[in-house]
């Protein structure tokens, strides 16, 4: 089946409010762990993790940090106005971030329709006794978001110290609550280190300093990458066909050494800790592929992989094939990392070229997520999230966890 015409209510399932975790667990580890195999199910809990993997297995983990993207503002009336930052314009993000006045990023903005034009919005905040204001001005609207430009004055403060100071976490909408002072901490995995993301990589939540020195104990390897998870992660998607939804494009980062381990194969298995992982290991394929089949990335910032590029690059070339391109581009342009966006959306019918397990939450009825979980264990899914409501697992964002192989 083309999955462009992969009918959403074939992922559809009641999930009752009371099976959302609202909160986390007092300790991350102690979540439960559905191990689910093509010959069954088992349940545990994530630190026994070790226990399932083998000397030489590798697993990827995304270490993005997630930004206080929320921002309430006020008109010169009082009334607020809440702007919330997805991505800069033009620039990457680390240098957004690093901005000592005077940027621009793509927002939603709550309450657009009271904000009058040439009408600057004024936040004020303390940032080591010194007070700052930050002033937020309206450049207009780009597809379903504003073009905000951020300006303050006191230019020894960057952006990221603004946020830090102004901002507030953008927790999941499911939460149907604000933020606390503990979600700084706990929505956000141990070893978070580069600011971009506006949702977390909830699948790595669970790690601990225990379970990361058991994995080591038991020869598991684990590298990084990066990719900033956008608010696009909650877009719901649109009644009928897969067609019918526009997948939102995320940053993603992977060092020049990961690609390299990936293409010798020095590894057992590869285990993606998390959705966000996954998509960016499974875009390196057709991105190789793009670069065989003559798309110059020549002169580019990043590299853009569609929404539907990888089904059209499907056994085009070998998987060895499309990692060497990629090698190539970089050691020829003297690139230490791969940069690009993805809106690459996994749906049954994908061949996956590198992942043999994920390590995922358990997902929203009806969600691209969803979705790539079902491309990658095949008709397991419904097995796999009757059997998790039934034994009272929590879902989404703060839940349990699953660690799920490959069909086949």
């Amino acid at each position: 089946m083309n999955p462009r015409d992969i009918i959403i209510d074939d992922f559809n399932y009641e999930l009752p409010d009371d099976k959302i975790a609202k909160y986390p667990l007092a300790v991350r580890h102690e979540s439960k762990l559905l191990v689910s195999t093509p010959s069954g199910i088992q349940d545990s809990q994530f630190h026994h993790l070790p226990q399932f993997l083998e000397s030489e297995d590798l697993i990827i983990i995304n270490n993005t940090r997630v930004i206080p993207a929320r921002l309430h503002m006020y008109k010169d009336t009082g009334g607020m106005v809440e702007i919330f930052c997805l991505d800069p314009v033009n620039q990457a993000h680390q240098d957004a971030m690093a901005a000592g006045s005077g940027v621009r990023w793509k927002c939603l903005v709550g309450g657009a329709k009271k904000w009058k034009d040439n009408q600057p919005l004024v936040l004020s905040v303390v940032i080591d006794g010194i007070d700052v204001s930050l002033l937020a001005h309206n450049h207009g609207r780009s597809n379903d978001a504003f073009i905000i430009e951020f300006v303050w004055g006191e230019k020894q403060f960057a952006f990221s110290q603004i946020l830090d100071a102004a901002g507030r976490i953008p927790l999941p909408p499911y939460f149907n609550r604000e933020a606390e002072l503990s979600d700084i901490e706990r929505y956000q995995t141990i070893f978070a280190k580069y600011k971009g993301s506006v949702a977390a990589p909830t699948a790595s939540l669970h790690f601990t300093d225990d379970v990361f020195d058991a994995l080591r104990a038991k020869g598991v390897m684990t590298d990084e990458i990066t990719l900033h998870v956008g608010a696009g992660t909650f877009k719901p998607v649109s009644e009928g066909a897969l067609g019918n939804h526009e997948m939102h494009d995320e940053w993603f980062s992977v060092p020049l050494q990961v690609i390299k381990r990936l293409r010798n194969k020095e590894y057992n298995r590869l285990i993606a800790s998390g959705t966000t992982a996954m998509r960016t290991l499974e875009s390196l394929y057709p991105i190789g592929a793009k670069l065989l089949k003559g798309d110059s990335a020549e002169g580019k910032e990043t590299i853009a992989l569609g929404q539907w590029d990888a089904y059209q690059f499907q056994n085009s070339v070998t998987r060895e094939e499309a990692l060497d391109a990629i090698i190539d581009y970089l050691q020829r342009n003297q690139l230490e990392n791969l940069c690009a966006t993805s809106a690459l959306l996994i749906a049954p019918g994908f061949q996956f070229q590198c992942c043999d397990a994920i390590i995922t939450n358990f997902h929203q009825p009806k969600s691209t997520l969803l979705v790539l979980v079902s491309a990658f264990v095949g008709d397991r899914r419904k097995q796999i999230y009757e059997h998790a409501l039934n034994q009272d697992y929590r879902f989404l964002s703060y839940g349990d966890s699953s660690l799920l192989w490959r069909e086949g």
